[in-house]
C-alpha cells in the first residue's frame, strides 16, 4: 500500500498560552486516535503548536484503508427454503436487504446447524476522503471550556480561524475545515513575515517556516531555545543563574513565535522587599525571569522574551524597566505599609470574612485550629503553647495589603510578618508551613509546630464540612479535601508521627456546636483511609496490598504505611501465594463454622495428627517470635518469619481432615486454623493478596 506524510495546520489568532500545549495534545491525540478506529496504517505522529497556529504531521500514512472482508449472517437454511428448495421470505428479504439476490449468498456449517451468509469484501475507503471528517472530530473534541464566533460564520472556536492547510504529498485536501477551504499556504511572523507561504510537502512545514517566516513552530525546540537562552544571557552577562519555572517556560513558549531574550534591570533598593513578593510580581504579571547570584541571592535583574528580532534592543529593555517599576513600587509599598501593624493587631479583622456559610468566619476557624493544634502538638512532642500562638496568627497575612494584591504568597508574607514582629521563629515558620505540602511532591513542614498547624488546619476542614454534609462530590472538590486529605497522609507518615487519625478527628469535632451528621470522625477517617489507595498507586504498590491492610482499619497512617510495605514485601516471597490462599481456605471454613465465636485456645491433648502437632508446634513458635515484633511495628520482619509456615499449612490440609467427627477434635482444630489466621491478621488480610493457580 503507497504511503504519504499528511499534513494539517490551522492558522488562527493569538491562542491562549496557557491552554496551548493542552490543545495541541488534545489535537494530535485526536487525530491518531482517528486515525486507529479506520484502521489507517501510518507512521510517527508529530505536533506543532505556536501562539498562531496548531499543526500536526502524520509520516508514512497510507493512501487508504485496507480491504475488509465482511460476513454478514442471516437466516439458519431449514427456515431459508421450502420443502420445494424455493427460497422463502425470509431469505429473499434478507438478500434484498443486501442488495444482492440469494443465488449470491453462501452456507456457514456451525456446531448448532447451518446458516445462510453473505460474504463479501468491503474495499477500504481513500485516505483523502476520510481525513477531513477525522480532522473536524478531533478539532470538536478539543478541551475549550468556551467557544467563541467571529465575523458571520457560525463556525466556533477557542480563537478565530484564518486559514488551514491541508496537504497529503504534495497534494491539497480541499474538503471544507471550519468553515475554510484549505490550501497549502501558511504565514508567517506578524511582523517580520507578515506574508503568505508555501509548503510544498508535509515534509518542509517547519523548514518554511523557520527559514522563511521567523516562526519556530515546534513547541518543544522553542521551549528548549528559550531555556538555552535565557540561561546563557544570565551567565554572559551577570555571571548569575537564570531560575527558570517550568510553568512560566511553557507559558512564554506558547507567547512566542521567534523567542529574543533580552536582560533588563530594576532598582537595588527594591531588593529590601522579600524576594518572594518581587518574583510574584515579575512571574505572573510580566512573564520575566529573575536572576540570582551564586550564593542564590536575587539580584536586581530580569530576563524577558521578546517576541521580536528588535533592530535597537535597547528600547525594547527600556520599555520593560519602564514597566516594572511601578509594580516593585507597589510591592516595596505594601511591604512598607503592612508592617506598621503586627499580625497579633489584626486577628480581629478576620471575623467579618467568612470561611463557610454554616462553620463560620475565618476568625471561628482559627480559633478551633489552635485548639486542636495544641493536642496535636503535645502528642508529637512540640510546644502546644507555639502552636496555639501559631495557629491564632496563620490566617492573618490575609488582610495584608501584599497578599490581598499577591494572593499566591499567603502564609510566605506571613512567615516575613511574624519574623518583623518579634514572634518565635518556630511561629513565624509555621505561618509559611501550614500550606505545606501545597501540591502533589511539594515539601513538608520542617517545624513540628509547622507539622501541628498543617494538619489541624486541614483535619478542621474535613470535620467541618463533613458534619454538615458536604463531603466531595464526583469531580466537585470546592474546598479540596482530596489534597488536604493526601497532605495529612503525607506529613504524618514521613515526618513519623505517632498520630492516631482517629483520635484526632474526634478532637476537631469536639471544637464544633454546628454539625449535624453522626459519627462524622470515623466517616473522615474511611475517607482519608481511602485515599491511601492512589498514594500507594503513585508508588507501584499494587491495590491488593492495599486492600490487605485496608481490612484491618488501623487508623494510624505510619502504622498504616510499616503494614503496606510489609505486605509488599511479604507479597515478593516465594511462599506468599501459597499461605495467601491457605489464608483464604481457612477464612472460609472458619466463617461457615462461627466465624467470631471459635476461640484460639489449642488443647495439645487432642492433637491426633503429626501434621496437625507440627503446625501447632511451629504456630507456638511463631507467636513467641512474632508477636514482639507486631507490637514494636516491625511487620516485614514478622511476615518474614510467618513464611516459614508454608510446610507444616500445606502438610496440615494435605493430611488432616479438619471437619473430624469428633466435636472436640473439630472444634479444636478450628480453634487451631484461627490461632494460625489471627497471627497474620495482626497485619493484613493476606487472603486477599493473589494466589497460587
Amino acid at each position: 500500500m503507497a504511503t504519504q506524510d499528511f499534513l494539517v495546520e490551522l492558522g488562527t489568532e493569538e491562542l491562549p498560552p496557557k491552554a496551548l500545549k493542552p490543545l495541541s495534545d488534545a489535537f494530535t491525540q485526536g487525530i491518531a486516535l482517528g486515525l486507529e478506529e479506520a484502521g489507517i496504517e501510518f507512521g510517527k505522529v508529530e505536533s506543532f503548536a505556536a501562539p498562531r497556529r496548531l499543526a500536526v504531521r502524520i509520516r508514512d500514512l497510507a493512501d487508504s484503508q485496507p480491504d475488509k472482508s465482511v460476513e454478514r449472517r442471516g437466516p439458519a437454511v431449514r427456515a431459508a427454503f421450502d420443502d420445494a428448495g424455493n427460497p422463502t421470505r425470509a431469505l429473499t428479504g434478507f438478500a434484498t436487504s443486501l442488495g444482492v439476490t440469494p443465488d449470491q449468498l453462501d452456507t456457514l456449517e456451525t456446531d448448532k446447524g447451518a446458516w445462510v451468509v453473505y460474504r463479501t469484501v468491503e474495499q477500504g475507503k481513500p485516505t483523502v476522503e476520510l481525513m477531513p471528517e477525522l480532522v473536524e472530530q478531533s478539532l470538536a473534541g478539543l478541551p475549550i471550556p468556551k467557544r467563541m464566533r467571529w465575523g458571520a460564520h457560525r463556525t466556533e472556536f477557542v480563537r478565530p480561524v484564518h486559514w488551514v492547510v491541508m496537504l497529503f504529498g504534495n497534494k491539497v485536501i480541499e474538503a471544507p475545515i471550519m468553515g475554510l477551504t484549505p490550501g497549502n499556504k501558511t504565514r508567517g511572523h506578524r511582523f517580520h513575515c507578515p506574508k503568505s507561504l508555501i509548503i510544498p510537502t508535509p515534509n518542509d512545514y517547519e523548514v518554511v517556516l523557520k527559514q522563511e517566516g521567523y516562526v519556530i513552530a515546534d513547541f518543544a525546540e522553542r521551549r528548549e531555545q528559550i531555556r538555552a537562552g535565557v540561561t546563557q544571557l544570565a551567565e554572559k552577562e551577570a555571571g548569575g543563574k537564570a531560575v527558570i519555572d517550568e510553568d512560566l517556560l511553557d507559558e512564554v513558549t506558547a507567547l512566542n513565535e521567534w523567542p529574543v531574550p533580552l536582560m533588563g534591570r530594576f532598582e537595588e533598593r527594591f531588593l529590601e522587599v522579600p524576594a518572594e513578593a518581587l518574583i510574584s510580581s515579575m512571574k505572573e504579571h510580566q512573564k520575566y525571569f529573575h536572576v540570582v547570584a551564586a550564593d542564590g541571592e536575587m539580584l536586581p535583574l530580569f530576563i524577558t522574551v521578546a517576541n521580536i528580532e528588535s533592530k535597537d534592543p535597547s528600547q525594547v529593555v527600556s520599555g520593560n524597566e519602564k514597566v516594572i517599576r511601578p509594580r516593585l513600587s507597589d510591592a516595596a509599598f505594601f511591604y512598607e505599609t503592612d508592617r506598621k501593624t503586627k499580625l497579633k493587631d489584626r486577628i480581629d479583622a478576620l471575623k467579618p470574612i467568612v470561611f463557610q456559610e454554616k462553620l463560620g468566619s475565618i476568625y471561628d476557624k482559627s480559633v478551633r485550629v489552635a485548639a486542636l493544634a495544641k493536642k496535636i502538638a503535645d502528642a508529637i512532642g512540640s510546644d502546644p503553647a507555639l502552636a496555639e500562638r501559631a495557629a491564632m496568627l496563620a490566617k492573618t497575612d490575609l488582610v495584608t495589603e501584599m497578599v490581598l494584591e499577591f494572593t499566591d504568597l499567603q502564609g510566605i508574607m506571613g512567615q516575613y510578618y511574624a519574623a518583623n514582629d518579634g514572634e518565635p521563629e518556630d511561629v513565624a515558620k509555621a505561618l509559611n508551613e501550614q500550606y505545606m505540602p501545597r501540591f502533589a511532591g511539594d515539601d513538608l513542614p520542617t517545624t513540628l509546630t509547622g507539622c501541628a498547624i498543617a494538619i489541624a488546619d486541614r483535619l478542621d476542614s474535613l470535620v467541618g464540612l463533613f458534619g454538615i454534609n458536604q463531603p466531595p462530590s464526583g469531580t466537585r472538590d470546592p474546598f479540596a479535601l482530596r489534597r488536604a486529605s493526601l497532605g495529612v497522609l503525607r506529613i504524618i507518615i514521613e515526618r513519623e508521627l505517632p498520630l492516631d487519625l482517629q483520635t484526632c478527628c474526634e478532637w476537631a469535632e469536639e471544637n464544633f456546636t454546628v454539625l449535624t451528621e453522626q459519627n462524622t470522625a470515623s466517616t473522615v477517617v474511611d475517607y482519608m483511609l481511602e485515599r491511601f489507595r492512589a498514594y500507594y498507586d503513585e508508588q507501584g504498590i499494587g491495590a491488593e496490598v492495599y486492600l490487605a491492610v485496608h481490612a484491618r482499619r488501623p487508623t494510624r497512617p505510619l502504622d498504616f504505611d510499616r503494614r503496606v510495605k510489609a505486605v509488599d514485601a511479604f507479597r515478593q516471597l516465594p511462599e506468599a501465594q501459597a499461605l495467601a490462599g491457605a489464608n483464604k481456605r481457612v477464612s472460609n471454613i472458619l466463617t461457615k463454622q462461627g466465624g467470631d465465636s471459635i476461640g484460639e485456645t489449642v488443647d495439645a491433648s487432642l492433637l491426633q495428627d503429626s501434621a496437625e502437632k507440627a503446625l501447632a508446634e511451629q504456630v507456638d513458635q511463631q507467636s513467641a517470635k512474632v508477636v514482639p515484633l507486631f507490637e514494636n511495628g516491625d511487620y516485614a520482619s514478622a511476615l518474614s518469619s510467618l513464611a516459614s509456615l508454608r510446610a507444616p499449612v500445606d502438610n496440615f490440609f494435605d493430611e488432616v481432615m479438619v471437619m473430624a467427627d469428633d466435636e472436640a477434635v473439630r472444634n479444636n482444630r478450628l480453634a487451631l486454623l484461627n490461632r494460625l489466621r489471627n497471627l497474620f491478621l495482626r497485619v493484613a488480610d493476606i487472603s486477599l493478596l493473589p494466589t497460587a493457580g
